[in-house]
């Protein structure tokens, strides 16, 4: 059964009343007249993608089993568009809507074996996702550098936004990160100017929006950071893991370059249909960038894309020393769009670079010069590990804390792999749910420092601070690697942090 909107109404009487039936003169970036669309999932992707089929021309069934959202047709952002959008929250009869309708737009946060999507998607509907939905319809002048990987892409992401930028580039910065893509395709088609609105579009890209395979995101860049177990609970295995984040390869526009983590033992079989199709380039040997942090400064030799020099990152401000990674591979990646810069170009924007909110960021510092560093970003032991690396000669109190999730194959939650840097460390404060698990999996691991367990955070925070000696040790603060909802990993924000330190500090 087909659901068909026309200015006159649904034709099946049965569906008159769920679905909008309005539309509106065609305009020339309006390639859906005519056709109904589905979007399943109203996060903010979700949202950003009902904007775009909207601006399209498309008449929109917008879904949502949360029925305590709120009806889009009462957001100001939809009112002009009401009459081509109905939203459906809580219960809809999946085969009605989905199968009635002549696309389906699936937001990253919705797994495909929710509402039936795999088989629909599996029987030749057009199921797609919000990226390749956005991307159908993004000027093919603008560039794509897509950027994925376990840790550090959100930080990769906005150095090279910043880099660009800097730079005299417009460009988009978004994807998982921040604004969806489809709010850089709404804002191009809105645009009055035939000028592109951007030159690059630097897309941050998770494994969740690559479980439906893409036709039209087709980076000129593609950059795999490094793998680890992840997202398993979603995608069943490492191995599914990887075969997602390597589908970034498989269309690609010109120039295609491929920057991958060297010697990453679960990339060779996925990585291994593409090699032929790519100029790859390696993070860690050449062809490609190494980088030396003792010097802090990055070589770089791929002549793939032209490029034999050197790039100073001394003038980094950025903490930790995985950050200078993190700056040299948005910069080669840069180099890798063809957009008309140098690495001396490059140079001059790294004393500019700030890395994202939670990211080893120093949210407060007292007058005892006591530091207190936001960490919460790091979610898994790797990512922790980094920001551990990064404050070697800087003795330190560590906060772990969260929700701790077994890896992959192993009976172990992956704290013990932190021992050895943490003993380098004043000492360790854990808390939360799995703070007791924490404590002893450090503990039996050859811990050699204090470990402590503190009740909840704001005791946790109390006793940092007794812990952290005046003038010289560091608070590194929510150092998390745990595992979490999204809600309880942002509960750790700037502005929670600034309240409990400042409730800890008038109360002593």
């Amino acid at each position: 059964m087909k659901l068909h909107f026309a200015s006159n109404g649904c034709q099946n009487p049965k569906f008159k009343s769920l679905l909008p039936t309005t539309i509106k003169a065609c305009a020339p970036t309006q390639d859906l007249q005519g056709q109904s669309v589905a979007v399943v999932g109203l996060g903010k992707s979700g949202k950003a993608a009902t904007r775009l089929a909207l601006a399209r021309g498309a008449s929109v069934v917008a879904v949502d089993c949360n029925e305590n959202l709120g009806l889009l047709e009462q957001d100001p952002l939809f009112e002009m568009h009401s009459g081509s959008l109905r939203t459906i929250l809580g219960y809809f009869d999946e085969e009605l809507i989905l199968n009635g309708v002549d696309r389906v737009i699936v937001s990253p946060g919705v797994p495909l074996d929710n509402h039936g999507l795999s088989a629909l998607l599996h029987s030749g509907k057009q199921v797609m996702s919000e990226l390749d939905f956005a991307a159908e319809i993004l000027p093919k002048s603008v560039k794509i550098l897509a950027v994925t990987g376990t840790n550090g892409k959100s930080t990769v992401v906005t150095f090279a936004g910043q880099m660009l930028r800097e730079l005299g580039i417009e460009a988009f910065v978004g994807g998982n990160l921040g604004n969806p893509l489809s709010e850089a395709a709404f804002q191009c088609i809105a645009s009055p100017s035939l000028k592109p609105k951007f030159q690059v579009a630097v897309v941050e890209v998770s494994s969740y929006q690559m479980e439906i395979p893409n036709n039209h995101f087709c980076p000129s860049v593609a950059v795999v950071l490094n793998l680890t177990p992840d997202h398993l609970e979603r995608h069943g295995t490492m191995r599914n893991h990887v075969a997602l984040k390597c589908r970034l390869f498989s269309h690609m526009s010109h120039p295609r370059l491929g920057l991958l983590p060297f010697g990453n033992e679960h990339l060779n079989e996925a990585i291994a249909e593409h090699m032929d199709e790519l100029n790859l380039a390696w993070i860690g040997a050449y062809p490609g960038v190494k980088i030396d942090s003792e010097a802090k400064v990055s070589s770089f030799e791929v002549p793939a894309v032209g490029v034999v020099s050197q790039l100073q990152l001394g003038a980094l401000k950025a903490m930790g020393t995985h950050n200078y990674q993190n700056a040299a591979v948005a910069a080669l990646s840069i180099i890798g769009l063809n957009v008309g810069v140098d690495i001396e170009a490059i140079g001059s924007t790294i004393e500019k670079l700030r890395p994202p909110p939670h990211r080893m960021q120093i949210v407060y510092k007292d007058v005892h010069g006591v530091s207190w560093v936001d960490d919460s970003k790091a979610t898994n032991a790797e990512a922790t590990y980094a920001g551990l690396m990064g404050l070697r000669r800087q003795k330190s109190v560590i906060l772990l804390g969260g929700v701790a999730k077994v890896l992959e194959g192993l009976e172990s939650n992956g704290f013990e792999q932190l021992v050895e840097l943490l003993n380098y460390h004043r000492c360790v404060i854990t808390f939360g749910t799995s703070g007791t698990l924490i404590q002893t999996t450090l503990s039996n691991n050859g811990l050699r420092i204090p470990c402590i367990r503190a009740a909840n955070l704001k005791n946790a925070v109390s006793c940092a601070r007794t812990m952290a000696k005046p003038g010289f040790f560091l608070l590194e603060l929510l150092q998390s690697i745990c595992y979490s909802n999204r809600f309880i990993l942002f509960l750790f924000s700037v502005s929670d942090i600034f309240k409990i330190i400042k409730f800890s500090f008038l109360n002593v």
